[in-house]
This record gives C-alpha cells, sequence and structure tokens, in this order.
C-alpha cells in the first residue's frame, strides 16, 4: 500500500463526502479522488458504463444460473416457486440500495472488504473480505464445471475422458474437472492480459447472454401450453403437507442466483467517474438480472409439456429441447456456454481485485507479491494467477466426491451473504450515529447517490433479509443437501462451513501487523 501522509487534504464539504475541486480531465479527478484514501492510481482507469454493469450482471449470469437451479426451485415448491423470486429480488434490492450508497463513498477496490472495514473496523473488514474470497473461489469452481453440463450435449468431441458425461460418474467428473480447468485457464490468462481485454471479452459475452435471454424468453412465451395464472398452483393436491416450509427451501434456487451484483464496486479503481457509475450499475445489474430472470421462470412453466416430476429432473433443458427441438437446443446451448464462460471470467476478476485490495493493505500472506500491479498491463497478475491455482484444486474434489463439489458450491452462497451482512450491519450501526450525513457531493460538485430518510429503515429491512437468508440457506436439510441419504454428516454442511472458515481466518488473521491508516475524507 502506498501512503501519501505528507499530502494535504481539504476539509470535505460535508460528512461522508469529498471536497469539490475545480474541473479537469476525467481521469486526473478519478486518481486525485482516489489518492484521498490513501491510495495511488496503479490499475488502469479504463472501463465505462456498460462494462461496469456487465461485470455485475455477468456474475449473477441468470442463464447459467437459471438453468442450473430451476429444478432445484420447482421441485421443492411446484410452479409457485415462481414467487420466491421477486421476494428475494425485494430483499435483494434492498442490499443493493445500502451498497450502491457506500459505493459513491468509498469508491475502492475490494469493495465488500473496503466497505466492511471502514463501516465496522479491522476485524470486521478482514473477516468480510475472508468470506467472500473463499466464496467467489468455490463460485468460480463451481460455474467453470458447469460446462460440463453443456458442451458434451452440443458435441459429443467435448466429453475428452470416457464415454459418460454425466457429472457424477468418474469419467464425467474427470472431464468436468478438466473443460473447467482449461475454462479457468483462458480467463486467468485474459485477466493477466489487461482489463482493457476483459472487459471486451466480458462486454461481447453479455451482449450475447441479453440476446439469450431474450430469444429464450420469445421462444417459451410463443409455445405458452398454459395461462400465467399458473404461477397460483402449488402442485399436485394432497403432495405437499406444510406448503410453507416447502415454498421456504424452494426459495434457496432464487437466493443462490441474485448474488454478485456489487460486482461494480469490485472494479471501482479502473471505472471512470465510479462515484456516480457505480452505484448506477450496482442497481441496474441486480433489476435487469431479475427481471430476464423472472420472465424465464414463468415463460418455463407456461411452456412446460409437463409439470410433474420430468420438469423437476430436467429443468429449463427439458422444456426448452420440447420447444425449441434439437438443432435450435444446441445453438441456444452454445450460448450459455459462452454465460458460463463470462460468469467465470467476472468471478475471477472481482476475486482478484478483492485479493489486491487485501494485500495492498498488509492483511494477507505474501501482500508484497500480491499486491503488485503489472506497470504494462495495470493488472495485478499474482492474485489472479493465485485464484485460477486455487479454483482449480477445489475442481479436483468433484472427481473424488461429487457430493461433496455439490454441497461446498451450495453453501458457500452462505458465505457470501455473510459477507454481505458485514456491510450492512456495522453500516446500520453507523448510520444509526449519524452516517452519512447530508449534503454529499463528488469531485465535480455533483450530489452522490443517498437513500435520505429512507436510509435507516432500508438498512434495518437489509439486516433482517441478510440475517434471515442466512438461516435458511444454512439450515440443516436432507434433501438439500444430502438427497441420496449416503453421508448423513453432509446436512450440516452449512454450519460446519461457517465455523471451519471462521476458525481458519482467526488462525489466518494478520496479528501484530500495524496496519496504515490511510486518510479517509469520508469518515472526517
Amino acid at each position: 500500500m502506498t501512503l501519501t501522509p505528507d499530502k494535504t487534504v481539504a476539509a470535505p464539504t460535508a460528512l461522508g463526502s469529498a471536497h469539490t475541486r475545480p474541473a479537469g480531465p476525467a481521469g486526473d479527478l478519478d486518481a486525485d479522488d482516489l489518492s484521498e484514501f490513501g491510495y495511488d492510481q496503479q490499475l488502469h482507469r479504463s472501463l465505462g458504463k456498460f462494462a461496469s454493469f456487465a461485470a455485475g450482471f455477468s456474475f449473477v449470469s441468470i442463464l447459467t444460473t437459471v438453468f442450473q437451479f430451476f429444478g432445484l426451485g420447482f421441485g421443492f415448491g411446484g410452479p409457485a416457486f415462481f414467487w420466491t423470486w421477486p421476494i428475494v429480488y425485494a430483499g435483494q434490492f434492498l442490499v443493493a440500495l445500502c451498497f450502491a450508497e457506500i459505493a459513491a463513498r468509498y469508491p475502492i477496490s475490494g469493495a465488500i472488504y473496503q466497505w466492511s472495514r471502514r463501516m465496522g473496523g479491522e476485524v470486521i473488514g478482514w473477516f468480510g473480505g475472508w468470506f467472500m474470497m473463499i466464496a467467489q473461489v468455490v463460485t468460480a469452481s463451481a460455474a467453470a464445471i458447469a460446462l460440463q453440463v453443456v458442451l458434451p450435449s452440443v458435441w459429443s468431441g467435448f466429453q475428452i475422458i470416457g464415454d459418460d458425461p454425466t457429472l457424477t460418474s468418474t469419467s464425467g467428473a474427470s472431464n468436468a474437472v478438466l473443460l473447467g480447468s482449461i475454462l479457468l485457464v483462458i480467463v486467468t490468462a485474459i485477466n493477466c492480459v489487461g482489463v482493457s481485454w476483459m472487459s471486451r471479452v466480458n462486454n461481447i459475452g453479455v451482449i450475447c447472454e441479453l440476446v439469450g435471454v431474450t430469444a429464450v424468453i420469445l421462444a417459451l412465451f410463443t409455445h405458452a401450453r398454459r395461462g400465467p395464472d399458473v404461477v397460483f398452483d402449488t402442485g399436485v393436491p394432497g403432495t405437499q403437507p406444510g406448503y410453507i416450509w416447502a415454498f421456504i427451501v424452494s426459495g434457496l434456487m432464487a437466493a443462490y442466483v441474485m448474488v454478485g451484483f456489487g460486482s461494480a464496486g469490485e472494479l471501482a479503481e479502473e471505472t471512470r467517474d465510479p462515484r456516480r457509475v457505480a452505484p448506477r450499475t450496482i442497481r441496474m445489474a441486480l433489476t435487469v438480472s431479475a427481471i430476464g430472470g423472472g420472465l424465464m421462470l414463468i415463460g418455463a412453466l407456461m411452456a412446460a409439456p409437463t409439470l410433474g416430476e420430468e420438469l423437476a429432473i430436467g429443468g429449463l433443458p427439458y422444456v426448452l429441447d420440447s420447444v425449441l427441438g434439437s438443432f435450435w437446443g444446441k445453438v441456444l446451448l452454445c450460448d450459455v456456454a459462452v454465460a458460463i464462460f463470462i460468469c467465470t471470467l467476472a468471478i475471477q476478476t472481482a476475486c482478484s481485485r478483492l485479493m489486491f485490495s487485501m494485500a495492498r493493505d498488509g492483511r494477507l500472506p505474501f501482500s508484497a507479491t500480491l499486491s503488485r500491479v503489472n506497470s504494462r498491463t495495470g493488472t495485478p497478475i499474482a492474485p489472479s494467477i493465485l485464484i485460477g491455482v486455487l479454483c482449480i484444486g477445489v475442481l479436483v474434489v468433484n472427481v473424488g466426491n461429487s457430493a461433496i463439489f455439490a454441497t461446498l458450491a451450495s453453501v458457500c452462497i452462505i458465505l457470501i451473504y455473510l459477507a454481505y451482512l458485514a456491510v450492512t450491519a456495522p453500516m446500520l450501526y453507523r448510520r444509526l450515529k449519524g452516517w452519512p450525513g447530508t449534503g454529499g457531493v463528488d469531485a465535480g460538485g455533483r450530489k452522490l447517490f443517498g437513500l435520505g430518510r429512507f436510509g435507516i429503515p432500508v438498512n434495518i429491512l437489509a439486516v433482517v433479509y441478510g440475517a434471515l437468508m442466512v438461516v435458511n440457506l444454512a439450515w440443516p436439510r436432507a434433501e438439500v443437501f444430502d438427497p441420496a441419504g449416503d453421508m448423513p454428516v453432509l446436512r450440516w454442511a452449512g454450519p460446519i462451513v461457517i465455523a471451519v472458515t471462521v476458525l481458519v481466518g482467526i488462525a489466518c488473521f494478520p496479528r501484530g501487523k500495524q496496519h496504515p491508516n490511510p486518510v479517509d475524507p469520508a469518515a472526517a
């Protein structure tokens, strides 16, 4: 971390705001803005509004995740599981509003870590970053392994190892690790080349995904077999006693999908005018994903040949195969493969910036290496390579036991929600003491995004929602974590993973290291 202790900083115009400077080149203003927090502009600042939006949208990647988890939601809640989607969106939008407000005041890479640290102090900040970093590594691995579900269905030549593409088979699991590893090597190389190339690839991929989502929605709605009132059907009467409980469990599908929208904040130091762009794109990435995903869900329920076990097992691919046929189904699968590619790229990029930000503050082992930025590419290469290696290591677990890998991929989402709570909970505490004040403006004198008088109620609801979701995600359910009944211990995977992550985090916490306190105009 580079400090500027001798730098004179003018007093902020209001609590939580930066002082106004004379007009100048946008890049210079952004760099000067960053220097007020004690950091030099090392990363290349070249991302615009669409690239910022694309970072969050591709992390959520509804074309990937709705394909993966539709059967999970329908299998537990029947067609009426659709209503868990707007409920989870409403809760996550409360979180997104809090993130948007804090992103406007702390436009720094490593968003979750930086936000939680500046709201709750060094310990909370470190664990917020730790939870998010572990979760992103596992999530990137889970996204990469999804190629096995798609590519062998497009062309049998992608089944390089053995002849059984099923993820639970030995050959399928081994081939999944091979395809996923190749993907991780490619995205790592893209991240090392530079953020401009990453942005170009990601933007093209997001456009392809948006086209694919639109095509799926049109195909489903033009082949509807029943009306939209299907979303009020809870399933076959008499087969689901205690429907409320089943409905709550089915909400895990939406909870798994709608995460990662804060990635725009992770790339703040590479975004032009981040104080204004990031708050907008955080909200937009979540909302566009929610609208597109919601239309895909209701369209699938309207177009499905049956609303029985076939739909629960086959999910969205089963519906699309019946609607589009073999050829167009494969074309769409190619688009899903593109979505998987950019999803993996976005997650790895966000994780590398988080690791860089923590290392820059001296909060990780080998911080000097992990915080080094290549002067030519303007990217932290060491974190990208390390994350790629770690992700491939996680992939290998699938060869030994695919059930354990699937469980890890599921429960890591709990860590993301805990990381979000590490921001919203201390943020509420700070808000009750007067944060962020009124009248915050950016370097050009423009008013920052803020919740105003709605800040406290929105923040309270965001914390309550986050806490309830952590409990729901971690609840020991055999039907979710151990459906085959072979490993009863897996039903306790949520609490076990949380406990292990906390204990390892305590062991890794950097004790005895003096953390330099950068100039923080937003806390003045």
